[in-house]
C-alpha cells in the first residue's frame, strides 16, 4: 500500500502560506491541511493552491480543524500573535505567544500525538523549548527551523562572493536564530578547501570582508522587513526542506533548533546544532571540533536564551 504523506500547517499568515506553496510546488506532500482561527482565510488559501494542480500534479490541499490532523506525519506551526502596540515589551509579547502555544500544543497532543512538529514562529528557539516542555511527545520530535535560514543566506552570500554554486559552500551558522548567532568559520569550506587563510577562486582570504558577509546574513531579516514589511518566501522553502528531510527519511545533516544536553558544556536550552533528520525527527547530533571563540559564542547564545526562558510564565 502506498503511504500518503500528509502535512498540517497551523497558521495561514505570510509564512504559513509560503510554506504551503513550497510544499505544494515541490510535491513534497500528497496532502496539505491548513488550520487557522480564521477558517475562511484557510479555505481561501486552500482553494487558491488547489487551482494549480494542473501544472503541479495531484497534491490535495484543504482547510480543516485540529481533529483533521490525526493522520498527519508532520505539522508545521507558524501561528503566533504580533505586537499589540509599540509600547508592548518583548517579554509581554513572548508571554502571549507562549500562551498561544500552550493551547496549540494541548490540541495537537490530543488529536495528533504521533506527528513530528516543526516550529517556525519567532522567537523560534524559545518557542521550540516551550513546545517541548508543554508536549507529551519526545523532544526529538519537536524541531525548530532555527538557523537553517541564516545558514542558507550565509552560503548564498559566500557563493556569490566566490562565484560558486552555494550548494558547494559548506558553512554553518549555529546557536540562537537571532543577534547572538555564531558563524562557524573553523569548519567553513568550499569543495573541501577551508575558507580561512586560503585563496579560493583567485580571491585571497580577507577576514574583514567575510565578516561583512556574515553580518549581511545575520541582519537580512531586518533589511527585508524594512522593504516589504515581513519575511516569508525563504523561510517557506526552509520549512519545505525540513519536511522533505523527515518524510524521505533522508538522515540529512541540517542546522535546526533542538534540545541541548551537554554539547560543548551547554544544557537545557533549544538552539541550532547540526542534526541528523529523518522519520524519527532528530536521529542524532553532530558536534564538530570548534574553536574556543566559537564555543564561547554558543555559550553566550545559550545564556541569552535562558534569560528569556526564565521569565516565561506558561512553563513555570
Amino acid at each position: 500500500m502506498i503511504q500518503r504523506r500528509t502535512v498540517g500547517i497551523i497558521g495561514t499568515g505570510n509564512v504559513g502560506v509560503a510554506a504551503a506553496y513550497a510544499l505544494f510546488n515541490q510535491r513534497i506532500a500528497s496532502e496539505i491541511i491548513l488550520v487557522d482561527q480564521n477558517k475562511e482565510k484557510a479555505e481561501g488559501e486552500a482553494m487558491d493552491l488547489m487551482h494549480g494542480q494542473l501544472l503541479v500534479g495531484n497534491v490535495k490541499v484543504r482547510s480543516g480543524s485540529y481533529e483533521d490532523l490525526n493522520d498527519t506525519q508532520v505539522i508545521v506551526i507558524t501561528a503566533g500573535v504580533g505586537q499589540k502596540s509599540p509600547d508592548e515589551s518583548r517579554l509581554e509579547l513572548l508571554n502571549r505567544n507562549a500562551a498561544v502555544f500552550k493551547d496549540i500544543i494541548s490540541k495537537l497532543d490530543k488529536h495528533a500525538p504521533n506527528a513530528i512538529l516543526i516550529i517556525a514562529t519567532n522567537p523560534v528557539d524559545i518557542l521550540t523549548y516551550v513546545s517541548q516542555k508543554l508536549s507529551s511527545r519526545e523532544p526529538q520530535r519537536i524541531i525548530g527551523t532555527g538557523t537553517l535560514l541564516d545558514t542558507a543566506r550565509f552560503r548564498a552570500l559566500l557563493g556569490n562572493y566566490y562565484d560558486v554554486d552555494p550548494r558547494s559552500v559548506h558553512a554553518y551558522i549555529l546557536g540562537e536564530h537571532g543577534d547572538s548567532e555564531v558563524p562557524i568559520w573553523s569548519q567553513a569550506n568550499i569543495g573541501g578547501k577551508p575558507i580561512e587563510h586560503n585563496t579560493i577562486m583567485n580571491k585571497p582570504y580577507k577576514r574583514e570582508k567575510l565578516e561583512e558577509l556574515f553580518i549581511q546574513a545575520k541582519n537580512a531579516a531586518y533589511e527585508i522587513i524594512e522593504r516589504k514589511g515581513f519575511t516569508n518566501t525563504a523561510i517557506g522553502v526552509v520549512i519545505a526542506r525540513i519536511v522533505e528531510g523527515i518524510l524521505e527519511d533522508e538522515k540529512s545533516v541540517i542546522p535546526v533548533s533542538i534540545y541541548w544536553s551537554g554539547e560543548y558544556g551547554i544544557s537545557d536550552v533549544c538552539m541550532s546544532l547540526q542534526s541528523v533528520i529523518g522519520l524519527e525527527g532528530v536521529k542524532n547530533k553532530i558536534t564538530p571540533d570548534l574553536t574556543d571563540e566559537e564555543i564561547e559564542g554558543l555559550t553566550k547564545s545559550a545564556e541569552i536564551l535562558k534569560e528569556s526562558l526564565s521569565e516565561i510564565q506558561e512553563i513555570d
